[in-house]
């Protein structure tokens, strides 16, 4: 048998380092997560995200929060009696992380405490359900994780 002597190690090592390289060009990419920015106006929010902050504070602070449930017509959301929005306006989006595609956004006015989010503007997946509105000129915000089958 041969002995291994230092050119056969050279090789060795360069041939590993080629190995090496190859598992970066070809295999590492593929476990690479989409990169892309939720937001087009990421930084124009995050400059008023203390706004939104205060906004959650004050919703936390509710006794009893909006509610929402899913039904056949659609995303059916509640709002408690004591809730009185001013102007009677309130704003939801419906945002879809993985395509701003087929996000839902709207404000409406409250004629009584419920309101419904058709089912034929909403696709089946997850959204996150942001409910905005102020009360005696305090800003709320809530937000809930939606699976819509």
């Amino acid at each position: 048998m041969k002995k291994l002597h230092w050119g056969h190690g050279l090789a060795i090592a360069l041939g590993c380092f080629i190995i090496f390289i190859l598992f970066l060009i070809f295999v590492f990419p593929m476990g690479k997560q989409n990169a892309d920015m939720i937001s087009n106006n990421y930084y124009e929010e995050e400059l008023e995200y203390q706004q939104i902050i205060d906004a959650k504070d004050n919703a936390a602070k509710l006794e009893t929060p909006p509610v929402y449930k899913s039904t056949a017509d659609g995303i059916q959301i509640t709002f408690p009696e004591n809730i009185k929005p001013d102007g009677k306006k309130v704003s939801f989006v419906l945002f879809r992380t993985e395509d701003s595609n087929l996000d839902v956004k709207k404000e409406i006015t409250l004629e009584s405490n419920t309101f419904i989010i058709p089912r034929k503007v909403i696709s089946p997946g997850s959204y996150t359900l942001k409910l905005k509105w102020s009360a005696n000129k305090k800003p709320y915000q809530v937000d809930y994780d939606i699976l819509w089958k």
